[in-house]
């Protein structure tokens, strides 16, 4: 299989040269996703609201690059504050209740004030 790039078009993207996914083989490499909402380009102000978004972000990414939620093996959470993890679990359960795949949170500044939580994962592509 070849590599494939997937880019939500994004002039970032090119600048700081990352892709929003990579397909390598059978697995899907989903860069970090901030709770930014595309539709009506803003994002919420509110931590649960924006990992809820996270998880439509990626869904719609993983759906573009031939898997899906199910298929999740590997997921990394990034706060500015770890203290307000919790507050997102309802939202995690929601989306990898059933999937429950290896899983690490972080502690650390986004690059925007505003991103109150940052999610990445891998993924696989089932035949």
């Amino acid at each position: 299989m070849t590599r494939k790039l997937i880019s939500s078009g994004s002039e970032f993207e090119r600048k700081a040269g990352y892709s929003r996914a990579v397909v390598e083989g059978d697995f899907v490499f989903v860069s970090g996703t901030t709770g930014y909402d595309y539709g009506t380009m803003t994002v919420s102000p509110d931590l649960v609201e924006q990992a809820e978004q996270c998880f439509v972000n990626i869904q719609n990414v993983l759906a573009e690059a031939g898997s899906s939620m199910a298929d999740v093996v590997r997921v990394t959470y990034i706060l500015p504050d770890r203290d307000d993890f919790e507050s997102c679990w309802p939202v995690l359960e929601k989306w990898l209740g059933a999937i429950r795949p290896a899983a690490t949170i972080f502690e650390a500044r986004l690059l925007n004030d505003d991103m109150k939580i940052e999610v990445q994962v891998t993924a696989k592509i089932r035949e």
